[in-house]
């Protein structure tokens, strides 16, 4: 395992691009196992999830080549695999390979898919959606395989959960009939997963909205797409900068992507501005203001950023509470900001509260999962002395190379090597 020694406080500045998002680009490669043929990926981050899915992919005998934010995708060569992919024990993502492959083969197979403990995550919502599509779908302790083929037309709820949704898509738009999508995930990143399915040939309306219809096709023909902004590396990045009272300007912040955050940071106080809208520039607050905030699926406040909101909580005056409404583990990384000074509890595994303004010292901890471990690094650049953060491959996962961009904004670490 790698650590990252931070040495605090930090003022960020300067500029700053926004990277490909990670949660857009790996449904996008599913979507490839749905072409018999090569597809490109435009935008794409240096991300380790990345590399995993391509681990799988070649298990697949299917072909991925990078080319710096380039992937060349040719599954031409997609086939059965015995036995259980057992990459995919490394990111719950991997879920979206049955959904992108089933499309073509009799069966897929997968290792119960891993990922970050914040709680849990139930794939039986992923069940009925391929049983109402007409697979079958097996789950063991040792891993789910799903098989058969999409035949007539059905209605399914995906319960507005985005990987339910993207599974429902990929896997409803080879075959006859048509399908309807009820309570779909409306986020951006599965508006353009639609949008560039549509573009290989996909037929696919209702995009952006609650209900989504899928008419069949037979196949899809090659094409390209393009990775959107990460709304959550967005989002992090806007936080850590007026978390540690810097002035940075941050290239590719969709404003309409997040309505809730700049609401919020509109009643904390936090000093910021649009550009126009595609660019924020965030200056030093004179006073942050305490806020409470609850998760909620698009256009809410997303789940991936109540933890770094935290840090910024405990910068404010007065008391914060965040309301967690989906994941009962995902508030545990408080226990590490209470190792920093932070005045922290946990009322319930869904509600915590936060007391401030409160001055972090830095601490020896432990990135548990992807936005926990961006949590304690942003804390940890605000924090006076050093902080040492183990296992931050977690947030490799997430974040293109993380560290070296916020060492361009003037956050000074190192990263030791396990």
């Amino acid at each position: 395992m790698s650590k990252l020694i931070v040495e605090g406080p930090t003022q960020l500045k300067g500029r700053i691009r926004v990277a490909g998002s990670k949660n857009h680009v790996l449904p996008m490669m599913a979507a490839c196992l749905l072409v018999d043929g090569k597809t490109v990926l435009r935008n794409v981050p240096h991300i380790s999830d990345v590399d995993v899915m391509a681990d799988i992919f070649a298990k697949l005998g299917v072909s991925v080549q990078r080319d710096d934010t380039t992937l060349h995708v040719d599954a031409s060569g997609l086939r059965e695999v015995d036995g259980y992919l057992q990459d995919a024990r490394r990111m719950r993502a991997s879920v979206l390979v049955l959904g992108g492959a089933i499309g073509r083969l009799d069966k897929v197979s997968i290792a119960q898919p891993g990922g970050d403990i914040i709680g849990a995550r139930s794939l039986g919502v992923h069940g009925k959606i391929f049983e109402g599509l007409g697979f079958a779908m097996r789950t063991t302790a040792e891993g789910v395989e799903v098989s058969g083929h999409r035949s007539g037309s059905h209605t399914i709820n995906a319960e507005r959960g985005v990987t339910p949704t993207e599974n429902a898509i990929l896997a409803s738009v080879l075959g006859e009939g048509t399908t309807t999508i009820r309570l779909a995930a409306c986020e951006p990143h599965v508006a353009s997963l639609c949008e560039f399915l549509n573009s290989l040939g996909a037929k696919i309306s209702g995009v952006g909205g609650y209900v989504l219809t899928i008419e069949g096709v037979e196949r899809l023909q090659e094409g390209e797409g393009e990775i959107i902004p990460d709304q959550l590396e967005a989002g992090t990045l806007a936080i850590a900068v007026a978390a540690s009272s810097g002035h940075v300007v941050i290239e590719e912040f969709v404003a309409e992507d997040h309505d809730m955050l700049l609401l919020k940071f509109s009643e904390m106080g936090v000093n910021y501005a649009m550009l126009d809208a595609r660019t924020i520039e965030i200056k030093p607050s004179d006073e942050l203001r305490a806020v409470d905030i609850q998760t909620q699926p698009y256009p809410g406040l997303p789940s991936d950023l109540q933890a770094p909101f935290a840090v910024l909580m405990t910068q404010a005056k007065g008391k914060s509470e965040i309301f967690e409404i989906m994941y009962e583990g995902r508030l545990n990384y408080l226990f590490e900001l209470q190792r920093m000074g932070a005045e922290t509890s946990i009322r319930d595994p869904h509600v915590g509260q936060i007391e401030g303004p409160t001055r972090l010292h830095g601490a020896e901890l432990i990135s548990f999962d992807i936005r926990a471990g961006a949590t304690i690094l942003i804390a940890a650049l605000i924090a006076e002395g050093t902080t040492t953060i183990d296992r931050v491959e977690h947030i490799d996962r997430g974040y293109e190379f993380f560290d070296k961009r916020l060492a361009s904004l003037g956050a000074r670490m190192r990263r030791v090597e396990g």
